[in-house]
């Protein structure tokens, strides 16, 4: 049985970073992590959406997940992103993250071939099954178009491998259902960065976000506010991020946020295709929401 305390906070989901020719830079990727996890970050999950793990070869999806795994040395928790539209590719993710040494796994609903809640329930069992890692399935169906009922996770449930979930569908009353109809334990981590103070107040456990790429310290400060029960440091705090939040998402996630990386002199902007840069407008966006955190000058 997984940990539950160490699954709470804020927790990133990592851009990879890439050269100016498309190729991971791994050692900006370590910069990366060691920026987070300095700045307060709980938990770091790769190869996701925001890792631009769609567009990864699957040798560059399992060295992504190994070497933040090597990088943080056991200082924070890795959810290694290992959800396919393919259920035996997402059997091979989930072995090959055990093998390298992740704590966890984020298995998204696979999207395209919109499968039927039958379909849905024989998918996570089998990658339940297949691996001793705890498993958080990843509810967004913004990008995946079917959501997982609560009947079917009530039945999901029931697997002592699946302990949790990430919620990105920004519906504040997920949290009260998926405590009730899983019947134990669940950990509720928050998808949508926008929300995250109702996600936890209708009793969710912390959030995976975006914006916690560029801003870690202010997304694990105003965490801690939340858990200390001072709540109006926490809400000023999101009031301040919200513009932030707004920005990352005026475009297809990690177009955005790696923009801003770049804007900090963290990393490059680039994106595989078929995501492209930002639009103007949205650049100034971002700019701007930069400058209203004093992050950029």
């Amino acid at each position: 049985m997984a940990d539950m305390t160490r699954f709470r906070g804020s927790l990133t989901a990592l851009v990879t970073p890439m050269s100016a020719d498309g190729q991971i830079d791994y050692d900006v990727a370590a910069k990366l992590i060691e920026r987070q996890i300095n700045g307060g970050t709980t938990g770091l999950i790769p190869a996701g959406t925001t890792g631009e793990s769609p567009t990864l070869t699957h040798q560059e999806h399992g060295r992504v997940i190994e070497h933040c795994v090597e990088v943080s040395a056991g200082r924070v928790p890795v959810m290694a992103g290992a959800g396919s539209n393919s259920t035996v590719e997402a059997v091979g993710m989930a072995k090959h993250a055990h093998t390298v040494g992740a704590d966890a796994l984020l298995v998204v609903v696979p999207y395209n071939n919109k499968p039927t809640q039958e379909g849905l329930y024989r998918h996570f069992m089998t990658i339940a099954d297949a691996t001793p890692l705890p498993i958080w399935l990843y509810c967004i169906p913004g990008r995946s178009v079917v959501d997982i009922a609560p009947a079917t996770m009530q039945r999901l449930a029931a697997h002592a491998n699946i302990v949790g979930t990430k919620d990105a569908t920004a519906d504040l009353a997920r949290p009260i259902v998926m405590r009730r109809v899983t019947g134990k334990p669940f950990n509720q981590l928050s998808g949508d960065d926008n929300t995250v103070l109702s996600f936890l107040g209708a009793g969710g456990d912390g959030c995976i976000g975006v914006t916690s790429n560029v801003a870690p310290h202010l997304c694990a400060q105003m965490h801690t506010a939340w858990q200390e029960g001072r709540l109006q440091d926490a809400i000023a705090i999101q009031d301040r991020l919200s513009p932030l939040h707004d920005a990352m998402f005026r475009e297809s996630n990690p177009g955005p946020v790696k923009y801003a990386l770049s804007r900090l002199g963290l990393c490059t902007p680039t994106l595989r295709l078929p995501l492209a840069e930002p639009l103007e407008a949205t650049k100034q966006m971002v700019d701007a929401a930069l400058r209203s955190l004093e992050l950029l000058d």
